[in-house]
């Protein structure tokens, strides 16, 4: 049986939640989304919390309550998401694109100063949208630091602090996607937290809001945020033995980091690594391919150390549903690599 590259993290509790709320005959937002909310402002110490059909609307929200000019720049990750750039287009924004440190795939305090030094259009930054990549967390402090309002998106990055801590976020926003391949997943959705100073716009209509199905789903994600860690963090530690035994490089990793991912940067490219994975029936994917840079949105002139890392890194199942005995299967596979 093929071992595939993603497999979402729902089992018998999440199937009941989601039947419960079926059975209930409301689907759309309502008591379970207004739980969902107070269950998060429980373990992250927000007030404002808002629970939103997607992360598409979070960051459309974010930026708008920022009050941005028309023309003003965003300043991005090369490795964020492709949609962010659908929504700074229709909010007549304009992109300031910044290369990562290649050792982390993060955005640093230098890198971010490097973009805006080379924005040769002369775009006027107005904010930063700061994804962490594969959950590595970037230097949110000392990008904080350089005055530009900050909107952090945590949704691959979440438990990358201590689990018993409430999370921390340098961002006058945050969002947490709660979307298929986020860390916190309901199928589809959004948590789109601010600070105490900034409020959120909660006069929206009932179609932005995030259905009972879908909150229903994630209030068991939350509640089982400890064990599923638990479970990542295990076998990621059963990856990294293997992956020492070969050439292929790891990221630096914080200590407290959520185990979203194991990826490795290869020494060549990735045809081989995949043709070898296929042939073992495990899906071995490439770790960027999604990113703006990843979908040819940024040159490779432009951000150089990120477009190497789409080249060369790829990414191997790892997910709370996956049994050790799988597990060990790609262990094994990562010490044979080619």
């Amino acid at each position: 049986m093929r071992i595939e590259f993603y497999s979402p993290t729902i089992r018998r509790k999440e199937m009941d939640a989601v039947l419960t709320a079926m059975v209930g005959g409301k689907i759309g937002p309502g008591e379970q989304a207004k739980l969902l909310v107070q269950t998060v402002r429980e373990k992250t110490g927000y007030d404002n919390c808002l629970a939103l059909r997607s992360p598409v609307i979070a960051l459309h929200l974010a930026l708008k309550s920022l009050g941005l000019d028309k023309g003003q720049g965003v300043l991005l990750s090369a490795l964020s998401p492709l949609y962010y750039i659908r929504v700074i287009e229709d909010l007549e924004l304009k992109p300031i694109y910044s290369d990562v440190l290649s050792s982390t795939a993060c955005l640093t305090r230098e890198t971010v100063e490097k973009a805006l030094s080379d924005n040769s259009n002369e775009i006027k930054p107005g904010c930063i949208v700061l994804h962490h990549a594969l959950g590595f967390l970037s230097d949110g402090a000392g990008i904080a630091e350089l005055g530009i309002p900050l909107i952090e998106d945590w949704s691959r990055s979440y438990g990358s602090t201590s689990g018993e801590s409430p999370i921390e976020s340098n961002g006058i926003f945050t969002i947490l996607g709660l979307e298929e391949r986020d860390m916190i997943t309901s199928g589809g959705g959004a948590l789109l937290f601010s600070s105490k100073n900034k409020i959120i716009q909660s006069d929206l209509p009932s179609e932005y809001g995030l259905p009972d199905m879908n909150a229903s789903l994630a209030l068991v994600q939350f509640k089982e945020a400890s064990r599923n860690l638990l479970k990542r963090k295990e076998i990621a530690d059963l990856y990294t033995q293997a992956a020492l035994r070969t050439r292929h490089k790891m990221f630096i990793i914080q200590e407290e980091f959520n185990n979203y991912a194991f990826p490795l940067i290869l020494e060549k490219g990735m045809k081989d690594v995949k043709t070898y994975a296929r042939r073992k029936d495990i899906v071995v994917d490439n770790a960027f391919e999604d990113t703006l840079v990843g979908c040819g949105f940024i040159s490779r002139e432009l951000c150089p150390q990120a477009y190497s890392l789409f080249l060369r890194t790829a990414i191997f199942p790892l997910y709370p549903r996956l049994g050790m005995r799988d597990a060990g299967k790609v262990a094994k596979l990562i010490q044979t690599l080619p």
